[in-house]
């Protein structure tokens, strides 16, 4: 997933498309590989395992929620400083 990620913010225009495709890419990376981690932990069906795997499940719903919050907090400070947005017109140009 990383790279796909990178190669938006390689390929992409400007400043917005290029923290849209770093914040996806980051998120869903982040929960995928906390959720294997959980799976992972639950190798002996143990009823502690089963309680630090629904922690570490907890952890990915958190990064789920704060990810994209984190992403949309920094475009939106991006367009109260003055960054434009990239329009078709910047590209014919």
């Amino acid at each position: 997933f990383f790279a796909v990620g990178v190669l938006g913010v390689l390929r992409f225009p400007d400043f917005y498309t290029r923290l849209h495709a770093a914040g996806k890419c980051d998120s869903l990376a982040a929960v995928l590989v906390v959720a294997g981690v959980a799976l992972y932990n639950l190798t002996d069906y143990s009823f502690a395992n089963l309680l630090v795997s629904i922690k570490i499940m907890a952890i990915a719903v958190f990064v789920f929620i704060a990810s994209p919050t984190a992403t949309h907090a920094i475009t939106k400070a991006a367009l109260v400083i003055g960054v434009e947005p990239w329009s078709r017109k910047d590209r014919d140009q």
